[in-house]
This record gives structure tokens, C-alpha cells and sequence, in this order.
């Protein structure tokens, strides 16, 4: 890449050492990428002797919901299949970092010309998948120029981006390293049409796919029967990736609904974070999932007379969130009163209203969830109220508007068919 660039990924560099003075976060990821290239080392001579058959790039766990039904398919079908998967942030690598025996995973560099040259010359990928927005520029060039073909999946192209402006041909060179683009939909392929990026498949969201066979997979959780049991005919609300922003819009509405129970999964949570929202919620109204899982555990009847007494369940834990939501009556999904919403996906699978924040605009789901009756959007306390009181006594909306998400999430499965057929030539169910 131009100095410019390199300039550019220096800055970002150092400001990230700055951050790890005051953030956790970020001294996990720091500490993280300085081990590795030793993993590195260490998983080749263990697993992959040869190098890797795929190296996958995700960055956060967000991403990695959509690479998963990808890896999933390819050690279904390649048992013997070798891949890498790497991360950017804490919050995937510390849920992932132990993910199959088959899959070695690790921090990813920061893109500087000589870690990528060392990254690459250890983990001698055969291709490489990027994950949505991974737009890597010596990454990216030093794959092309070692032959290494790499794809971007379940990607999305807008007109402000960087990619269709006057200056912006430093990240269109970028774009023509891949070897094949999937996108989410069309105005996507459109946008690149326009800047003569061809090689261009709408192939929709991987994450419809996942969250489909959470759905088929899925499990009970007897902690959560256990609630549910203790308050007969209630309705529950699940609030997923909750930011204090959202906190703001929904904890006096439940409150002012002694009929309505509620489970709530933070975005993030650490001790503080849990024991304010407990507070914010009523500390005897609630309990975290965790204490609760534990009670049903050693004393089930204590765990019944517990669960008549409190409201509210908050999960401070990571991986049962997606199996959480098979309980509910309607779900809240967070972020829309900061940088965007998460995964309304996941909920929506399970045939329930889906009402999320307004900053939502980015997010082709959330629009033809809408569209179809599925989703609605809270843009205040107010709406929320009134969202929460159609939630408790219309029972037309919940049918017609729960019906409407399973038949939106249905219409859209098959993307993971599509791009293993064409990166890997294997069929797929």
C-alpha cells in the first residue's frame, strides 16, 4: 500500500496504545496480537504442517456469525480440513479462541507491511475468506501478489462509501484484490458495477442460515423453564446486546409492568455494569442468570420459590443468548440508540415481533423487517411503552407479526449453498 496508508495504519497503531492505558479491551487485543505469531508457530506444527486449507478473518463475534456457517459446512464436509480464523477484537477471539480442535484461532495483526509478511509467511494459507467490512490494504495486496485468491461474503456496499467517491481510488484498488465479491443484495452488486467490480455474486446473509440451525439444533435451558414455570400465562420480553442508551428507553416501561417478565443479555458486562443495571431494574425484582442456573442446580426448590419472587433475569454469560430467545413472547434488540443495531436475526427466526432502536438505516434486515410487518421501530420511552402494551394483550399482533418474521427469515436461507459451491465446489443442504 501508499505511504498514506501505511502512515494512516501507524496512527491507528499508536492510538491503540494509548486506549490500552485506560481500556481493558484493548490491552486484551494488544496482549493477544503480540502472542500471535508463536500460536502461529505452534498450530502449524501441530495441525497444519502443510499450512492451512482456509485462513478466515472476522472481526468481532458479530462477524464471526456469519464466517461460522462456512467453517460448520467445511469441517462437516472436509473432516480432515485445516482453517484459521482470526479476530480483531476481544469479543470474538475470548468466545472463539477454543472453537474445534480443527480450527486454530488467533488475534489478527495490524495491518503494517512487515506483521502481514511475517503472518502470511507462517500460516501459509491456500485462500482466504473476509468477513462483511474487513477491507485490509497490505493484507489484501500481499495475498494477490502470492497468489493466495481471497473472498469477501455477506458483504454491503452504500453510495457514501469511500469505495464510490472521487478519492476514494486507493480503496477501490483494495476491492479488486478479491477474487469474488458476495453480497447481501442487490443495490450492492449495482454500486460496484458502477466502478467496474464484476466479479460480484448477490448471494444474501449467511447469518439467516445460522440462525436457522440454532433454531433446528436448538435446546432447552432448564433455568429458564424454571422462571417461566413460577409465573404461569406471563408474557416474556428478551432484550439482546443492551447498551445503557437502550436501558433508557426500556427499564421504566418494564417497571411500570408488574405483567411482564423480561430476560436481558448486556452487549458487555462486567461487575459494575451488571450491578447498575440490577439496581436500575430493582435488585429484589432481579437476579443474574448465572446465581440462578447455579440455585436450580443445587436446590431446585429453592430455585422455584426464587423465581416467584423476582421479575427479571439478566444472562452474564456469552452463548446462550440465541437459545434464550426461543422462550420469548417478543424481543428488544439493542444498539439502535448508538452505533446500529445487533442481530435482529436471531430472534426473528423464532416467529415473534422484533422491535428494535432507530438508528437501524444500515441494516437491510431491520428495513424489510419492518416491510413485512415483523419488525417495529422504538424510537422513544413512549413507543416502547406501547410496543411493550400490544406485546401484553394483543394477541392479533403477536400472531400476525411473529408469523411475519419466521416467513421473512424462511424467504431468505441460502447463502452458505451458494459461496461453499463456488469457493469450494461442495454442495450443500
Amino acid at each position: 500500500m501508499n505511504p498514506v496508508y501505511n502512515a494512516g495504519i501507524a496512527l491507528y497503531k499508536c492510538a491503540a496504545n494509548i486506549a490500552a492505558l485506560r481500556s481493558k479491551k484493548v490491552r486484551h487485543m494488544l496482549s493477544g496480537q503480540e502472542e500471535t505469531m508463536t500460536r502461529l508457530r505452534n498450530f502449524r506444527r501441530d495441525m497444519a504442517p502443510d499450512g492451512f486449507d482456509l485462513w478466515i478473518h472476522a472481526a468481532s463475534l458479530g462477524e464471526f456469525e456469519q464466517g461460522r456457517p462456512l467453517i460448520d459446512a467445511l469441517l462437516a464436509n472436509r473432516p480432515d480440513v485445516k482453517i484459521l480464523l482470526s479476530f480483531f477484537s476481544p469479543s470474538g477471539y475470548e468466545v472463539r479462541c477454543s472453537y474445534d480442535p480443527r480450527v486454530a484461532v488467533v488475534y489478527m495483526p495490524f495491518d503494517t507491511p512487515s506483521a502481514v509478511r511475517d503472518f502470511l509467511d507462517i500460516a501459509k494459507p491456500a485462500k482466504a475468506v473476509f468477513v462483511k467490512y474487513e477491507f485490509w490494504g497490505n493484507y489484501l495486496d500481499e495475498l494477490k501478489a502470492r497468489g493466495i485468491p481471497v473472498y469477501l461474503i455477506s458483504s454491503i456496499f452504500r453510495k457514501g462509501q469511500i469505495f464510490f467517491r472521487p478519492w476514494g481510488g486507493m480503496f477501490r484498488r483494495m476491492l479488486r484484490n478479491f477474487e469474488h465479491i458476495f453480497v447481501q443484495e442487490e443495490n450492492s452488486r449495482k454500486f460496484l458495477a458502477g466502478i467496474d467490480i464484476d466479479n460480484v455474486t448477490v448471494a444474501g446473509d449467511t447469518r439467516f442460515d445460522r440462525v436457522t440451525a440454532i433454531r433446528r439444533k436448538g435446546h432447552d435451558i432448564q433455568a429458564i423453564d424454571t422462571f417461566i414455570a413460577a409465573h404461569p400465562g406471563m408474557p416474556l420480553l428478551v432484550v439482546g446486546s443492551s447498551w445503557e442508551k437502550d436501558e433508557d428507553v426500556y427499564v421504566d416501561a418494564l417497571r411500570k409492568r408488574p405483567g411482564l417478565l423480561a430476560i436481558i443479555a448486556p452487549h458487555e458486562f462486567d461487575k459494575n455494569r451488571l450491578s447498575v443495571m440490577r439496581r436500575r431494574l430493582g435488585s429484589d425484582a432481579t437476579m443474574l442468570l448465572s446465581d440462578f442456573m447455579r440455585l436450580c442446580y443445587e436446590s431446585p426448590e429453592a430455585a422455584r420459590k426464587a423465581a416467584a419472587s423476582i421479575r427479571y433475569l439478566i444472562v452474564d454469560s456469552y452463548g446462550l443468548l440465541s437459545s434464550i430467545y426461543r422462550y420469548a413472547t417478543a424481543a428488544y434488540i439493542g444498539g439502535g440508540f448508538g452505533v446500529g443495531i445487533h442481530n435482529i436475526n436471531e430472534a426473528a427466526v423464532y416467529g415473534i415481533p422484533v422491535a428494535f432502536g432507530p438508528n437501524h438505516g444500515k441494516f437491510v434486515e431491520a428495513r424489510e423487517l419492518i416491510a413485512c410487518g415483523g419488525g417495529t421501530c422504538v424510537r422513544s420511552a413512549d413507543d416502547m411503552a406501547s410496543f411493550l402494551d400490544r406485546v401484553m394483550s394483543d394477541k392479533n399482533f403477536l400472531e400476525r407479526s411473529g408469523s411475519a418474521s419466521e416467513r421473512y427469515i424462511a424467504s431468505k436461507i441460502g447463502a452458505t449453498s451458494i459461496i461453499m459451491r463456488h469457493i469450494f465446489n461442495i454442495e450443500t443442504n
